[in-house]
């Protein structure tokens, strides 16, 4: 007979993306979950998992089982809750996002849908929360929009070029546009989380630059700041701009990006998601609207 703890042990899997962070997050031991899910796989005559070294992913039986795992822990859930003093049950929301995306930006997003839900935030790359999404380890997600992407589960938000940034006081500031080669001697930083980071590269890469690197890391805001103190310079969204740096144009470096939301369809259309986020959808297009014009707009 399947049991509660299967399915907890099954979804903690599936929302964790590997064992090990799986049993820390439902605190039992490793050996205890390996067991558990081997069980419940005996239990429904398939595999559920695919497992190997780098990653852990679903099966295809392990996929159709997914929605009806997540169901009977919503039926668990309001077992649990039923005759407790509530106005409202809380809905789980995991939101993934992006590192690059403006923390600003970010704070009003989650404010806007937080009286709706009960957020966790999941960072990680595009790809990755891509693949979380399409597994339903999450249930929205901030991302780059991919060329013609849309549909009724997408939400554009608005659209920015990058720019060269550099330090205000530098010798190039004031200059309308620089050539490629004119950077030659210049050091960089490079942002990791930058979705361009390999497209840059073989940009300047193609006009001979090869540059020396004073920094790299994950954070933009460090990266920003060095870029601000002088040490270097670097190409980020005009929106992440701060006091001390400014943008330089650089000849025929025209990249762009649109951030957007996405949404898994199945967990929208839940009864009780759909109308909170119907609500929550024309209060993050007009926080993205005021971004665009505030911090977008005005940089650009």
């Amino acid at each position: 007979m399947i049991k509660r703890a299967h399915i907890r042990q099954f979804l903690a899997v599936v929302d964790a993306g590997s064992f090990t962070q799986a049993a820390l997050r439902i605190r039992v031991t490793q050996p205890a979950l390996s067991a558990g899910v081997a069980e419940l796989e005996k239990l429904t005559g398939a595999p559920l998992f695919i497992r190997n070294r780098r990653q852990i992913r679903l099966t295809e039986a392990g996929g159709r089982f997914l929605p009806i795992a997540r169901d009977l822990e919503r039926g668990f859930k309001a077992a649990d809750d039923f005759g407790r003093d509530s106005d409202r049950s809380v809905t789980e929301l995991k939101f993934g996002v992006i590192r690059s995306a403006p923390a600003e930006l970010l704070q009003a997003i989650i404010a806007a849908l937080r009286p709706g839900f009960a957020i966790e935030i999941i960072e990680n790359s595009d790809s990755e929360l891509r693949a979380a999404l399409g597994s339903g380890r999450i249930n929205m997600a901030l991302v780059p929009l991919r060329t013609g992407e849309q549909g009724a589960h997408v939400v554009p938000l608005y659209d920015e070029p990058l720019a060269m940034f550099i330090a205000a006081d530098h010798p190039l500031a004031g200059r309308i546009a620089v050539g490629p080669e004119e950077l030659a001697a210049e050091t960089m930083i490079a942002r990791r989380s930058c979705e361009f980071l390999g497209a840059t590269s073989r940009f300047f890469t193609r006009h001979g630059v090869r540059p020396r690197f004073a920094l790299r890391s994950e954070s933009d805001e460090r990266c920003l700041r060095m870029v601000a103190a002088g040490i270097g310079i670097t190409t980020a969204p005009v929106s992440l701009a701060i006091d001390g740096i400014v943008p330089l144009k650089v000849t025929g470096y025209d990249f762009r990006r649109e951030l957007g939301l996405i949404v898994d369809p199945a967990w929208a259309s839940l009864p009780d998601v759909d109308p909170r986020l119907a609500h929550a959808r024309d209060t993050v297009r007009a926080i993205a609207a005021d971004w665009r014009r505030t911090r977008v707009d005005a940089a650009a």
